[in-house]
């Protein structure tokens, strides 16, 4: 019993004690009946405010440096542009990136890779051309040995990236990936965050040796008359996320490069000359 309550029930005691005395020394009065009132219901308190949760990868900004003016996200394309023109060149620019809304479209894309569904019509890369190629192998189907091949030219470009003007580029403009990330239904929360989480998941990305197997999707036992949609036949590699059967479906080899590439932003963001700059004494 708390000492509250032990105080409580004292005053209570020493009150009936004190009524008892007077009812001993005067005229016993006629007895009443008295109505019973019901107990008082102390109020509900109001439900506590959800804790804030903590951002665990800051964003390496001094909020005393002054930073160029930004313009709205929805008015940002021509900004993003000129930047990722300046690091990577127009031609690359237009050969691989849609520009339309590409800050909402990075955003979305990133949170869709570690989810098990990242719809192509968001993504700010143009989709692959051709394909999947696949073989047959001991009676199964397995991914094709030049299925690689398809995705060659994209990674030698993601390769080339200058890591550290990239990393740059969006510190600099990281307000409007913030916003998007909110707008899409996250307020509250910090994209830098999901964006270190998806990395990480990504380089979780399972490796295998040898040709992979597949099968085709089916519908009541029967696959679609197109037959354009194959699942891993491997159950674990099936349950990976979206990003991770992206990368498994590149061939190892494009794998290992585009996850080097990875690792290396991941460093570049956690780096510590982006820290901000303390203040001389």
């Amino acid at each position: 019993m708390s000492r509250a309550s032990r105080v409580v029930i004292a005053v209570l005691v020493l009150a009936a004690a004190g009524g008892a005395l007077l009812w001993w020394r005067h005229p016993r009065p006629a007895p009443m009946v008295a109505t019973p009132r019901a107990p008082a219901v102390p109020p509900t308190p109001p439900p506590a405010a959800p804790a804030v949760p903590a951002i665990r990868h800051p964003m390496p900004l001094s909020p005393s440096e002054p930073r160029a003016a930004l313009p709205s996200l929805d008015n940002s394309d021509a900004t993003l542009e000129k930047a990722l023109i300046d690091l990577l060149g127009r031609k690359a620019v237009r050969s691989f990136l849609g520009l339309d809304g590409i800050v909402r479209r990075i955003v979305a894309t990133v949170d869709n890779l570690a989810t098990d569904n990242a719809s192509v019509d968001r993504w700010p890369v143009h989709q692959t051309a051709g394909s999947l190629d696949t073989e047959v192998r001991d009676g199964g189907i397995v991914i094709g040995a030049t299925n690689a091949d398809r995705y060659a030219t994209f990674v030698g470009f993601a390769e080339g990236i200058d890591t550290r003007r990239a990393v740059a580029i969006y510190v600099r403009l990281y307000p409007l990936f913030q916003q998007a990330y909110e707008d899409l239904g996250y307020p509250g929360k910090y994209f830098n965050d999901r964006l270190i989480d998806v990395i990480d998941n990504l380089l979780a990305t399972p490796a295998v040796t040898g040709p992979i197997k597949i099968k085709r999707f089916e519908v009541d036992g029967a696959a679609p008359r197109n037959g354009g949609l194959y699942l891993f036949e491997d159950p674990a590699l099936e349950a990976s996320s979206a990003g991770q059967k992206i990368l498994l479906r590149m061939g190892r080899e494009n794998a290992t490069k585009l996850m080097a590439k990875l690792a290396e932003v991941r460093r570049e963001l956690a780096s510590a000359e982006l820290a901000p700059k303390s203040k001389a004494k």
